[in-house]
């Protein structure tokens, strides 16, 4: 035989000695080492203020947002949180409006809206009686992607409206008094934040009205 064919019985025979050897050969035995579970560490607990009964009493807690923002879910959660640390505490949602300006434009949008869908269904009928002897040469250009100019009106008189209809407020009150404003400071005001905010002024009212 040659050597690869030696090599291919050779091999074989070799694993099946070895694992015989293996099964027969007598087993070391280990010293296993008892180890004690080691006493979970206790963690000290967190040291929160505890919410003292009708400690919001009298009080009243408004929170202006912005309603086309989708803010609401944000005030709701911050309503029960601050309903929650301060029991009996009065907790308002309003909306904040845009300024007037904005508010006048966003109600001239759905006029042009109707008023370019109107002039491309029936300009033909619609010039003539402005005036006109024909349509101008843009009024051929919208007509001939109708489907693309309407779509194109409708998306952009929905996505302006929206922005003259947003304020981006989030403006928090306790007592005609601002504690705080997403106006001013750019960004959403944390939990702790706003109930330490709270606090101060709840504290405040009650030491002052003590003398």
């Amino acid at each position: 035989m040659d050597r690869s064919q030696l090599l291919l019985v050779g091999l074989p025979l070799f694993l099946f000695c070895s694992d015989v050897f293996n099964l027969f050969a007598p087993k070391p035995h280990h010293h296993q080492q008892h180890f004690q579970p080691s006493s979970p560490i206790q963690q000290a607990p967190l040291d929160f203020p505890a919410a003292q009964s009708g400690l919001g009493l009298g009080n009243t807690v408004r929170i202006d947002f912005c309603a086309s923002c989708s803010y609401r879910g944000n005030a709701e959660t911050m309503k029960k949180m601050l309903e929650s640390a301060f029991p009996g505490l009065n907790v308002v949602l309003a909306n904040y409006p845009p300024p007037l300006p904005k508010r006048l434009l966003a109600k001239l949008v759905p006029v042009l809206q109707f008023g370019v869908i109107g002039v491309v269904m029936a300009g033909e009928h619609i010039f003539p009686r402005l005036g006109f002897t024909a349509p101008p040469a843009w009024y051929y250009s919208m007509r001939a992607n109708r489907f693309g100019t309407i779509s194109s009106t409708w998306l952009m008189g929905n996505f302006l409206q929206g922005f003259l209809q947003s304020s981006g407020a989030f403006e928090v009150s306790i007592n005609g008094q601002q504690v705080y404003s997403k106006l001013r400071e750019k960004r959403f005001p944390g939990e702790i934040e706003l109930r330490e905010a709270i606090s101060k002024k709840i504290v405040k009212s009650q030491l002052v009205d003590g003398f």
